[in-house]
């Protein structure tokens, strides 16, 4: 069987409306994907580290009972949990300010069992955090020679806006590795001060990784692939409660889409046909779509089950 292995931290998020708190749920861009994950039914494995206060608590009893493994998350006694708190606006998007125990920044690990075609995915500032870039970059040439397939979710917030410079080595070596590539023009823009999806693609990311998905909020979604594919998919139209983790379960859609429909490292190679990216997108809009829908940071767990009829 399958399964799908995510990196990246844990925090728990504390979400405001109209300056009071609503709700207080776990997250994390790789985590609130890889819950998706575990609710679709697919098997799932998270690397990840937490305090052994009552916040990691939380957060690893959280992803136990979605069907997550979490043998691979460290538990130091030494620090705290990290936290955020999640504004949202008037149009449900949400600007954010974190905390965390800036006394600890390593992350060890042992690497997980990974089989050909399982999917490692990771993203945000995480992946290119200096320093964290020796075991970010050690289990992602673990998973490449055991041929699995990398997902990369580029996430780069504007609180890191001053570290380009300093981490476009990671990124570059990030893109390098990935199979597939996904970023919205947000992210972009950051980056690199381009807005456009094919500028993006044809002047940054296509020397490195011939497979990127652009994003932009409820605009069309760009995908270009081998052999000059591209083609652009109309988001559907959804009424949203909150926006935070839209774009985490694009990509836990998409990767689901890859597990259901058999899709290879080997196909991924030879380049992916139109309608296989047709049916890529059309799971990655509709994780998206029911995420929206809540409060919360993952699919329903009600759409998770009609997912495994």
């Amino acid at each position: 069987m399958r399964k799908v292995i995510g990196i990246g931290e844990t925090v728990l998020d504390i979400i405001f409306k109209d300056g009071k708190p609503i709700e207080a749920v776990p997250g994390g861009s790789t985590f609130n994907g890889i819950v998706s994950l575990g609710r679709a039914g697919v098997k799932t494995t998270f690397i990840s580290e937490t305090g052994s206060d009552r916040v990691g608590e939380y957060v690893r009893a959280f992803l136990k009972e979605n069907g997550v493994d979490t043998s691979d998350i460290n538990v130091y006694s030494e620090i705290k949990s990290p936290i955020s708190l999640a504004f949202l606006d008037e149009n449900n998007n949400a600007d954010y300010i974190f905390y965390r125990d800036q006394n600890h920044d390593h992350m060890d690990f042992t690497y997980p069992e990974i089989s050909r075609d399982d999917i490692v995915v990771f993203g945000s500032f995480y992946a290119v955090n200096p320093s964290l870039r020796p075991q970010v970059a050690g289990l992602l040439e673990y998973a490449r020679n055991r041929g699995a397939i990398i997902y990369y979710d580029v996430n780069y917030r504007p609180a890191h806006r001053n570290d380009v410079l300093k981490i476009t080595p990671n990124l570059i070596d990030n893109l390098e590795f990935a199979d597939i590539v996904r970023g919205s023009r947000e992210d972009f823009m950051e980056i690199y001060k381009k807005d456009s999806a094919e500028r993006v693609y044809r002047a940054e990311t296509s020397f490195y990784c011939k497979r990127l998905v652009y994003t932009d909020g409820p605009n069309p979604v760009s995908v270009f692939s081998d052999g000059g594919f591209h083609k652009e998919y109309p988001m559907p139209a959804t009424k949203t409660v909150s926006t935070i983790g839209a774009g985490d379960n694009f990509n836990a859609g998409l990767i689901y889409g890859m597990i259901k429909y058999g899709v290879t490292r080997d196909d991924i190679e030879r380049g992916l046909d139109e309608q296989t990216w047709d049916r890529l997108i059309d799971c990655a809009s509709a994780f998206s779509a029911d995420c929206c829908k809540d409060i919360f940071n993952y699919i329903s767990k009600d759409f998770g089950k009609t997912l495994q009829q």
